[in-house]
């Protein structure tokens, strides 16, 4: 029996066996995406039998439910990182230049969990508990901006229909504005790692800032 938080060398095996089709599998997602995922090519790869890869992962959706929760553990362990380094805490520009220095980092983690579903994948429970956990720093940020404007139709819908808050006590208000910064922030951001912007003459880390700061004036 191996000691409370040591490996067995077989434990460490199937670790390291595990690392490698991840990343085998991360080039496939950045050479065809993630729909062509297949785990018969990654074990042609590595020299394995189809067989034998099955042993470290049962399919592709539990391959690609690993790829996704490494993803969104990554970026929630980023922001509360830039939180707890920044002098202003987990504040609006504090998480969203994270945000985009994380998708940038690595577009083709960022669009695996914000880009287009994969076709007959579905997330397990715990994947969403994980991207609940980054809604909440967003959600405790918008919360803790000043307001003192009449609640908007929106906000007021808001106040029934707050279940993908999961919770949050955050008034209408800071849900609207939690909304607004997400998808604006994260339609500029798709936008540039995406390459769309490539030719246009202009910096898109100023249309980033541009963007935020529009934000923060209207809200």
């Amino acid at each position: 029996m191996a000691e409370s938080g040591t490996k067995t060398p077989r434990e460490r095996y199937r670790a390291q066996v595990r690392a490698e089709i991840k990343q085998h599998a991360w080039e496939q997602i950045a050479t065809a995406g993630a729909s062509a995922l297949s785990l018969n090519a990654i074990a042609k790869q590595m020299g394995l039998s189809g067989p034998a890869l099955y042993r470290y992962f049962a399919g592709r959706d539990e391959l690609i439910t690993e790829l996704v929760r490494d993803a969104y553990r990554s970026l929630a362990d980023t922001l509360r990182a830039a939180a707890e380094a920044s002098e202003s805490g987990a504040d609006i520009a504090t998480l969203a230049h994270a945000l985009r220095g994380w998708a940038l980092a690595d577009p083709n983690r960022y669009f695996l969990v914000y880009g287009t579903p994969v076709p007959g994948y579905h997330a397990p429970g715990d994947i969403t508990v994980i991207a609940d956990e980054i809604m909440r720093m967003l959600l405790d940020a918008c919360t803790a901006l000043p307001w003192d404007g009449p609640a908007t139709p929106f906000a007021e819908h808001l106040q029934e229909h707050r279940h993908w808050a999961e919770g949050h006590p955050a008034p209408p208000a800071a849900l609207q504005r939690a909304l607004a910064f997400w998808t604006r922030l994260h339609g500029a951001l798709s936008l540039e790692a995406a390459g769309h912007f490539a030719g246009m003459g202009f910096d898109p880390g100023r249309l980033y800032a541009a963007e935020l700061d529009d934000l923060m004036r209207s809200n």
